[in-house]
């Protein structure tokens, strides 16, 4: 555990629950800035802004104190005499008197009021005081319930002072001659008004009850009357109102608080009548949880009552506690220490009376314990613990055994729960003698399992985390050899737990509770070097426990067959597919370490809960089966054994005969059969890999067809089980074929392989995508003996999914797999110039496989799912890189330079484009080209320019997913001829785009670089040729062109072709006017038209011909038949015309500008076209003309 305090290496993540450095703090450091607000209240608090600032800053200072409040004790009683300096203060407004009460509370509710009380002030002369303040405040107010907390809590220590309280009445007789109430009343009045508030002050009224009741002056004169008042109050209050709740939550607490501070004999006349009283409420039947935890306290202190406060001699007690005498006292020498309780001590033991109350205590208690909340428990838990500790030892004897009585079938996971906590507690307090271990160890072990199925999850990790609380606490209680019995047991419980048990908390439980064990009992074999392997921190990580600390836990022979008999009948069975597949995970790899046992125990229990009746149980025995054949088959052959050393004859047939079974029962229909598909192709796979003894047994046709049955049926399955269906019938057809379609000579049978690979290519033309999903993964899938002789025909099938066609456009995940299976047979075949297409990737086909990839990049297919493309985009990037470094590898000159241009042509565009996912995805393929060493890429264009912007040495630590990152280096791209055409076409999408980040940087990006080229004449006109390509390409495109509108508008208004601007008809404003007006031509597409818009009133700063059109174009959008066209070309021709000086004589201008401001564009079009006509009448350009509409 020596990790807990360090900080985590580079890398290293850390574990949520982990302690860091930082939040341990020694000393109480921000001491003088308290006192100076405490210093300032006086100036800050008549502001409002002032005050809440001063307030703000002190709850953020003591909160840092919340886990270590202890730091503060030291400076509590100074922060309390400034405060109450102020209070005490005649001349203090009620404002600041309040705001130092708030400044009191915010301290007492970090170092709690118990710790705070004993500080107040409490002589005579401050009762008067506090009375009278307390007579001022209104009960009801919701903005000063802290001054009536802390004065409530002040109040209860003052009415300790150690004078009969009639001495401070004096004459009763005021100065008008009305009787004064006496102070005792007074103070009894105040509890009682405030008992019944539903604020904070009834906790402090409660307190200040239990301080002032047991006064021997009042407890003679009021005690009494006082307790019936509650119990009226109670008997007469409904829980099941607000109202009614508020008075019994009061009512309650003040009976608690009585009968925990007050003497016992004072107590006990009242008690039976108390717990009657109690009775009658029917608090367990309440849904209030705090009515019921308060009923469970106050329950437990009349027990607590009506037994006297002895310790019971009978009880355990331990010698030594050291850690380090324990664990040097290992081995033979534990035995040697064993205690008994004396047996003159039991017979010492005093007989009295045990009141009849005390069962019903004790009932209740127990009821309390299967509460549905967990603080109701450990309440009933704790009462259990003191009250037990006070009772004779056979009726102590009673309780645990009735104790015992919560953990039955038939109980609820939360009696199991409130069952341990009272065990621990019963074991902390040595109330659990050694003589009942045997009963309660059987019943914590099972409780360290205990999971309970509810609809489609469970209940239980509370059970099983309270079960490692009760290994915990008996690790303190009990000498070692009190449990050297029942150690095995206990160790290897508490190992399964930490290492795998669902839930992380409980891991961690058992992991503490494992620890404890072995420094405190010292006993637990092998308990150091399972502690450094399973600590708090290598717990954490699920996977990590099942795969890797298991395995090695599982190397020690005291832990092996419990590990994994417990993966056997609780992991494979459970309700969680992943706890199924992570437990048949590790029974793989525990095998090794015990296989006799696997071979001749485990496997012939799973071979028939393969074919059962429970489909989970039938789901994880058929992986178990899987994993463990496929484990001794490995172990047997390292071992140069046959591979069915380890098997019988009836394992062996039981594994032949789990297909047959389950297809003659139908169970590979319907939800079940999600589960049973890819269980038996896992079980299909491992048995071929294990090189079982069925070549030409009819086995292999019933394997065969179901994974061809699965592949033919993915539509039927949910979309959640498809991929996984898929994957394991994939994975099962590539062992099969390698396995048993192989003859001696290294092929395949001719009739096997044409049936087989006709049937697949046809399939890739079914018109269901997930059937062309799951036959083009199985054609990839495919060895390179059933490819010979046909890889033509399977590259064409494949060729044909990845063409999109009206029909099929929304077919985008069987274009992926299509593209992925064609990099997989181009990996399965191999590369020979010179050989043939129908064998090898070859000078021959070469060119096709490529033009096939490169058409898979421009797939920018769109649904109801989104850019569905991007999924084709992807797997084509994946491709094209496998493709070529398999090329480059073998043979390089097959490259040709056309071809890898257009690669890093399209990986560049794609690597600026605005999606993370695949702009991180095409930047790493990008690099891993560009990088490549063994032999190099040939023909990159560019490469030394490409080596400077993207250094070897930042190839894994550029983070192409943060657009800050990439953008800045994919923009200098732009000035790379061979480049710029493709980086810009995907720039326009990202400063175009919506992604506010995304949008930021990449605007930024190209704003830098278009001012680095403003001074070089040639790069900026290339620059603005190729802009011109990419919107004439893509005309009416709407997915590049309307951000590439929008990117326009942003260049203009950032200035990017000022230099454009001093000459009159420079062909690029021209060129440019005509194609945003060709591209917004009968367009209704809102978001289009805004962009052309701002565009149109960039090019009016151009000189020439131009200006006139450009005028003519927005006039023309003035009378659009959108209003919020209209609307919008007002807005920003009126900023145009502000913007730009030169446009026209100032009066003309001002005059355009107050026809556009005032005018009502989202009028009728008729009045919206007369002051349209004003508009061009004044800045001298033709008026539109109406074009009728031809007649049908």
């Amino acid at each position: 555990m020596d990790r807990a305090g360090r900080e985590p290496e580079e890398g290293e993540e850390r574990e949520p629950g982990a302690v860091s450095d930082r939040n341990i703090l020694d000393s109480f450091s921000e001491s003088r800035e308290v006192a100076e607000l405490i210093g300032n209240l006086r100036e800050v608090f008549a502001e409002l802004v002032t005050r809440e600032m001063a307030v703000e800053r002190f709850i953020g200072i003591m909160d840092k104190y919340q886990e270590q409040p202890h730091l503060l004790d030291r400076h509590l009683e100074g922060m309390m005499n400034s405060l109450l300096e102020i209070v005490r203060d005649s001349g203090s407004p009620p404002p600041l008197v309040h705001l130092a009460f708030k400044f009191l509370y915010i301290i007492t509710k970090v170092r709690g009021y118990k710790r705070f009380l004993p500080l107040f002030p409490h002589e005579v002369r401050d009762l008067q005081p506090v009375l009278d303040m307390l007579a001022k405040q209104n009960p009801r107010d919701p903005e000063t319930w802290e001054t009536r907390y802390m004065l409530l809590l002040w109040l209860s220590m003052i009415c300790l002072i150690p004078f009969d309280l009639a001495r401070f009445d004096g004459n009763l007789v005021s100065l008008e001659g009305q009787a004064r109430q006496p102070t005792m009343d007074r103070i009894l009045e105040i509890a009682k008004c405030y008992l019944v508030v539903s604020d904070k002050a009834r906790d402090a009224a409660a307190v200040l009850v239990s301080k002032f009741i047991v006064r021997p002056d009042v407890r003679q004169s009021r005690m009494a009357d006082f307790l019936d008042w509650v119990l009226s109050m109670l008997s007469k209050s409904s829980s099941q109102t607000m109202e009614g709740t508020v008075i019994v939550n009061g009512m309650l607490q003040a009976l608690a608080q009585l009968f925990k501070h007050g003497k016992r004999e004072d107590c006990l006349p009242y008690a039976a009548t108390v717990l009657e009283c109690l009775d009658k409420c029917k608090l367990s039947e309440s849904n209030q949880m705090v009515l019921r935890k308060l009923g469970m306290k106050l329950v437990q202190r009349l027990g607590l009552t009506f037994v006297k406060p002895k310790v019971a001699k009978w009880r355990y007690q331990r010698g030594c506690r050291s850690l380090a005498a324990n664990l040097q006292a290992q081995g033979a020498a534990v035995h040697n220490q064993k205690r008994e309780v004396a047996a003159a001590e039991a017979d010492d033991d005093e007989e009295y009376d045990i009141p009849g109350e005390i069962e019903n205590v004790v009932e209740q208690l127990l009821v309390g314990l299967k509460d549905k909340d967990t603080i109701v428990r450990w309440s009933a838990a704790k009462g259990i613990g003191r009250i037990t500790g006070r009772l004779p030892k056979e009726l102590a004897d009673d309780v645990i055994g009735s104790l015992l009585d919560c953990f039955s079938f038939q109980e609820t996971d939360n009696a199991w729960h409130g069952g341990c906590l009272a065990l621990a507690e019963l074991g902390r307090r040595g109330l659990l003698l050694p003589s009942r271990i045997s009963d309660v160890v059987p019943v914590m072990l099972r409780a360290l399992t205990y999971d309970e199925k509810r609809g489609a999850c469970s209940v239980g990790s509370n059970v099983r985390d309270a079960a490692c609380y009760v290994c915990w606490a008996f690790a303190r209680a009990y000498e070692p050899a009190e449990l050297v019995p029942f150690i095995s047991h206990i160790s290897s419980a508490l190992v399964i737990a930490a290492v795998f048990d669902r839930d992380v908390n409980c891991r961690r439980a058992a992991s503490a509770a494992f620890q404890e064990n072995v420094g405190r009992q010292g006993t637990f074999p092998h308990g150091i070097d399972i502690l450094t392997a399973a600590d708090y921190f290598a717990v954490g990580n699920r996977v990590n426990c099942y795969l890797t600390i298991s395995v090695y836990i599982a190397g020690f022979p005291e832990y092996t067959q419990p590990m994994i008999d417990h993966l056997v009948n609780m992991k494979i069975n459970h309700w969680d597919s992943v706890i199924r597949e992570l437990a048949t995970k590790a029974l793989h790899n525990i095998t090794p370490q015990a296989p006799e046992y696997m071979a001749n125990m485990v496997l012939p229990r799973l071979l028939p809960l393969s074919v059962g009746s429970d489909l989970h149980t039938r789901h994880g025995a058929i992986l178990a089966c899987a994993e463990i054949t496929h484990a001794l088959c490995k172990l047997a052959q390292e071992n140069n054994r046959s591979v069915t050393y380890y098997f019988s004859e009836k394992s062996l047939e039981g594994l032949k005969q789990i297909h047959q079974e389950l297809c003659s029962r139908q169970l590979y229909r319907g939800l079940g059969g999600e589960l049973m598909r890819p269980a038996v192709c896992t079980l299909i796979e491992k048995l071929s890999l294990s090189k079982m003894p069925f070549r030409g047994d009819p086995i292999i046709g019933g394997w065969q067809w179901l994974i061809n049955d699965s592949l033919r049926h993915l539509t039927l399955v949910s979309s959640a089980a498809r991929q996984h269906i898929k994957e394991s019938a994939v994975s099962a057809l590539a062992a099969l074929c390698n396995e048993f379609y192989i003859n001696e000579r290294g092929e395949a049978d001719p009739a096997l392989q044409d049936e087989l690979v006709t049937q697949y290519v046809s399939e890739l033309q079914n018109t269901e995508e997930m059937i062309r999903c799951g036959f083009s993964r199985a054609l990839g899938a495919l060895p390179r003996f059933l490819l010979k002789g046909r890889l033509q025909q399977v590259l064409e099938g494949l060729k044909k999914v990845t063409v999109i066609s009206p029909e099929d456009v929304s077919f985008a995940e069987s274009r992926r797999d299509a593209l992925i299976a064609i990099a997989k047979v181009c990996q399965t075949v191999g590369v020979k110039g010179d050989g043939s297409q129908q064998e090898y990737v070859c000078r021959d086909n070469v060119d096709q496989i490529y033009a096939t990839l490169l058409t898979g990049v421009t797939d920018y297919t769109t649904d109801s799912r989104g850019d569905v493309g991007g999924w084709v985009r992807e797997a084509a990037m994946t491709s094209l890189m496998e493709v070529t470094l398999l090329l480059v590898q073998n043979e390089a000159e097959l490259i040709h330079a056309n071809i890898c241009k257009q690669i890093m042509c399209w990986l560049a565009q794609q690597s600026a484009e605005k999606i993370d996912k695949f702009r991180a995805h095409a930047g790493s393929v990008f690099l891993t080209l560009l990088h490549f060493d063994h032999p190099p890429v040939p023909h990159i264009p560019h490469r030394e320019e490409l080596e400077r912007i993207f250094p070897r040495s930042e190839k894994e630590t550029l983070n192409w997913n943060a657009a800050s990152e990439a953008f800045p280096r994919i923009t200098q791209l732009l000035g790379l001829p061979g480049y710029q055409y493709h980086v810009l076409l995907g720039l326009s999408v990202s400063v175009g785009g919506l992604t506010e980040t995304t949008l930021r940087y990449s605007a930024q990006s190209l704003f830098d670089y278009m001012k680095r080229i403003q001074s070089d004449p040639s790069a900026l006109g290339s620059f603005c040729q190729t802009l011109l390509k990419v919107f004439e390409d893509n005309l009416h495109n709407d997915r590049v062109s309307v951000p590439l509108l929008t990117m326009l508008d942003q260049m203009l208004a950032n200035g990017c072709f000022d230099m454009f601007t001093e000459q009159e008809n420079h062909p690029f404003p021209v060129k440019l006017f005509t194609l945003c007006k060709e591209e917004i031509k009968r367009s209704k597409d809102i978001r289009k038209l805004r962009s052309s818009i701002g565009v149109f009133c960039g090019l009016i700063q151009f000189q020439g011909d131009m200006r006139e059109k450009v005028f003519f174009q927005l006039f023309l959008l003035l009378c659009h038949p959108f209003p919020i066209i209209r609307k919008t070309t007002a807005s920003q021709v009126y900023e145009m015309l502000l913007t730009y000086s030169n446009l026209g004589d100032t009066a003309t201008v001002e005059q355009a500008m107050a026809i556009l401001s005032d005018t009502n564009w989202e009028a009728e079009l008729p009045v919206v076209r007369e002051r349209r006509n004003c508009l061009c009448d004044l800045m001298k350009v033709p008026r539109p003309q109406l074009v009728p509409k031809s007649s049908a």
